[in-house]
């Protein structure tokens, strides 16, 4: 395939920021963890209550978040409070959202099909519905 002519190639700097928020949104618990910030700031250990795996785990997650640009963390002394920052997830569903022409066609079609089925359906309900005819018995002869 080739590439659109009014569409302009990432450069190197962004593939790799690309690069990095997937890595990081490719974990369950880093996505969690990026749940739990939704709308609001918490501690590390806040953030690390619910899982059941230690802290430092825990800050290691927190740290491949902060590489990826998804979430800033800032220090206090030896409290750590993080912060979600969504431009980094903008930017990967601007990239996303390129492909989505490729799958419309396929939900264009699906609706249509489904259309399709209904007015089958409708038809065949009516067919069901519709009186019989009792015809005449014919002479014999």
């Amino acid at each position: 395939m080739s590439e659109q002519p009014s569409q302009k190639r990432p450069s190197k700097r962004d593939e790799e920021r690309l690069d990095r928020v997937f890595f990081a949104l490719s974990d369950p618990i880093r996505r969690k963890i990026l749940g739990r910030l939704d709308g609001q700031e918490l501690l590390v250990s806040e953030l690390a209550e619910p899982f059941s795996i230690s802290l430092q785990a825990v800050s290691r997650h927190i740290s491949v978040l902060e590489k990826a640009g998804l979430i800033e963390k800032e220090r206090t002394g030896r409290i750590s409070r993080c912060r979600l920052e969504v431009g980094p997830i903008a930017d990967a569903a601007v990239w996303i959202n390129h492909y989505s022409k490729y799958w419309q066609a396929q939900f264009e079609l699906l609706g249509a099909t489904i259309d399709e089925i209904s007015e089958r359906q409708v038809e065949e309900k009516k067919v069901k519905r519709a009186p019989r005819r009792v015809s005449a018995p014919r002479p014999r002869k």
